[in-house]
């Protein structure tokens, strides 16, 4: 790599941790004030770097513009997908992806269980919010009139006798989901599923997707399910992070 190139990059690494002096840049590539400066005003001039009457040198806007267009480039499928094999190996148990479409959960990407049970469900296929834990999420993470919305216009099917069915019963839940940054599905859409989601974030902070792992009961109990709630929490945080999203912590993903 080219000496100038690489202390640009260096540079503009540095600036990540926030605004320098000329004198700390030089500092950092071990150079004369003057080679740092020829390079600083290199990067100003195309707008990778600005400084302050102070002279205090910081990001500019192109590094926006730049890793706006990166991940633009780049589907959420596809950015998160490394991050659901991941957890698929480290628990062997089914992982999805999924977003909202009309009121209702849609699976938008899916990792087997590597051993035992298939489940039903497959990439296209949509599932109700009241009773699964990615619908819980996506719901949860809308404001507060359009969560009352959804609340008030479900039929709630009964699937299993553990199966939420009226609007107060689904609200509570989603402000528990909000308060804990998780959402379960304990047998709630399948007699022998338990399934732990957490919610993914874009760059803006928005939820664009839940991400989940469900286990059939001869695989983990309901107890040994809901204690791997960390790892789907930490997956989700790390793929948000993937996707732009500095924010909150995994425990705090809907504050």
């Amino acid at each position: 790599m080219s000496q100038s190139v690489d202390r640009a990059l260096s540079l503009l690494v540095f600036l990540e941790q926030g605004p320098h002096s000329l004198g700390e840049c030089a500092d950092l590539l071990g150079v004369h004030k003057s080679t740092a400066l020829r390079l600083l005003q290199t990067l100003e001039a195309q707008r990778f770097v600005t400084h302050d009457v102070t002279h205090q040198y910081q990001l500019g806007s192109r590094i926006f513009e730049l890793s706006n267009a990166a991940l633009a480039q780049r589907s959420v499928r596809d950015i998160v997908r490394p991050h659901l094999e991941r957890l698929n190996i480290e628990t062997g148990q089914t992982v999805h992806l999924a977003a909202l479409e009309s009121g209702e959960a849609v699976y938008i990407d899916k990792v087997e269980a590597r051993a035992g049970i298939r489940m039903y469900s497959r990439v296209g296929l949509s599932a109700p919010v009241h009773c699964t834990a990615v619908g819980k999420v996506l719901v949860a993470a809308l404001p507060e009139p359009e969560r009352e919305r959804i609340a008030l216009a479900l039929r709630y099917e009964r699937m299993t006798e553990n199966t939420i069915r009226t609007p107060a019963a689904f609200l509570a839940e989603l402000a528990r989901v909000r308060a804990e940054g998780f959402a379960r599905d304990h047998q709630e859409h399948e007699t022998f599923i338990n399934c732990i989601a957490a919610p993914v974030r874009d760059g803006s902070g928005a939820v664009v997707a839940a991400l989940s792992m469900s286990a059939p009961t001869v695989s983990l109990s309901a107890e040994e399910a809901f204690a791997q709630r960390h790892r789907v929490m930490r997956t989700a945080a790390e793929a948000s992070a993937d996707l732009g999203w500095a924010g909150a912590s995994p425990r705090k993903e809907f504050s």
